[in-house]
């Protein structure tokens, strides 16, 4: 398989669940300014959309949207990273992916380029991201995770855009939860392994 992302993208929660699944495959970086990859592909003849995550499989077949890839991985290792299909238990999960999807990743999005909105706009979307985020944080006063006592697709997906607090400043240390959520999950060896190789990619060759 191949997955084209970006380093610190929302690819990174996919990156992260290959390595958590002991999945192997290609990561083929994407540089979001230009559509090209290092050898001068242009990225939008692969994914007309412009945006990563993509998940190539082996026959060819394309996958893109963070919160189907993720569950695309996480079915390759049943019970690993997240509960059956057609489980109570996956219906849950699915709703805290689409929740993640909507409300905290779109959340974030107007504040990549906040000199198109204007302050009184980032404001406005700082503090309806605060109210997204208290509701996670009420959720992780319970459990250690999202969704109980174990790792799955959604925190991987959720530490991946929670963690673009700091480079947007956003300040979430009203939210000590989810403040030592995130440390714990940024000391997990495969996510220590997949942030070091993204930094490393994105070094100058």
């Amino acid at each position: 398989m191949k997955l084209y992302y970006s380093p610190g993208a929302c690819s990174l929660a996919p990156h992260i669940a290959l390595n958590e699944a002991g999945i192997d495959a290609d990561a083929i970086k994407v540089d979001l300014r230009t559509h090209k990859l290092a050898d001068g592909t242009d990225y939008t003849t692969i994914n007309p959309k412009g945006y990563v995550p993509l998940l190539e499989l082996d026959d060819g077949t394309r996958l893109t949207e963070a919160a189907v890839v993720l569950q695309y991985i996480a079915d390759r290792k049943p019970g690993k990273l997240a509960p059956p299909a057609g489980t109570l238990e996956r219906w849950k999960l699915m709703e805290w992916l689409n929740y993640i999807a909507t409300e905290v990743h779109k959340g974030f999005s107007p504040l990549w380029h906040p000199e198109e909105i204007g302050d009184q706009a980032v404001a406005a979307t700082k503090a309806k991201l605060g109210k997204r985020l208290a509701f996670v944080e009420s959720q992780l006063a319970r459990t250690p995770f999202l969704t109980g006592n174990a790792f799955t697709i959604a925190d991987a997906y959720l530490f991946t855009v929670a963690s673009w607090s700091g480079y947007l400043k956003v300040d979430i240390s009203g939210f000590p939860h989810l403040v030592a959520y995130l440390k714990r999950i940024a000391e997990r060896p495969a996510v220590v392994a997949t942030l070091a190789a993204e930094r490393k990619a994105k070094q100058p060759a």
